[in-house]
């Protein structure tokens, strides 16, 4: 596959974000260069494009698949696997959001809540410390309780939502906005 251009442009920049996001580049890479592909590609033209190792494509495959946002499709005379990744961004979003915080938040928050009832007893109990805890745990918690909303929002009303930025403080009354 020879790529124009403004994807190649895309690919390594959705590369170089991914890195920043916590995210492998060649999976990062992989992601968009099957986003931007109008078909579904199998592995050996992942790698070749890309230039890549085959290995290196096939982990990549499993890590987004393993996300739900890159699927196993078949191409009829053709027994090897293509993949293809999810087309409607706002649910490749809502996916990633999903894992992200599955990864990163709800462990968080775990830990946040031992800590919290931890930290308020004993002789020894450090307000301070508690006082920080409990206040990382009540954002942490608010941000979790309004992105559980927003999950539940169908996708058309998210981007509503979305739409709406600013006129949202004015709807509330908000001095800033």
């Amino acid at each position: 596959m020879r790529l124009a251009p403004v994807q190649q442009k895309f690919i390594l920049h959705w590369g170089e974000m991914g890195t920043r996001w916590g995210i492998n580049r060649t999976v990062a890479q992989i992601h968009a260069l099957l986003y931007l592909s109008p078909d579904p590609l199998p592995a050996e033209e992942i790698a070749s494009t890309l230039g890549v190792a085959r290995s290196n494509v096939s982990t990549s495959l499993r890590e987004l698949q393993a996300w739900g946002i890159v699927r196993v499709v078949h191409a009829l005379g053709d027994r090897r696997d293509h993949f293809e990744s999810m087309r409607d961004v706002w649910e490749m979003f809502r996916i990633i959001l999903e894992e992200r915080k599955r990864r990163e938040i709800d462990p968080t928050l775990a830990l946040l809540r031992a800590l919290v009832t931890e930290s308020s007893k004993g002789a020894q109990a450090d307000t301070h410390t508690h006082e920080r805890l409990a206040a990382m745990l009540e954002f942490l918690d608010t941000t979790a309780a309004f992105y559980d909303e927003l999950r539940r929002m169908p996708s058309g009303a998210l981007r509503g939502v979305a739409k709406m930025r600013g006129k949202i403080g004015k709807l509330i009354s908000f001095k800033g906005a």
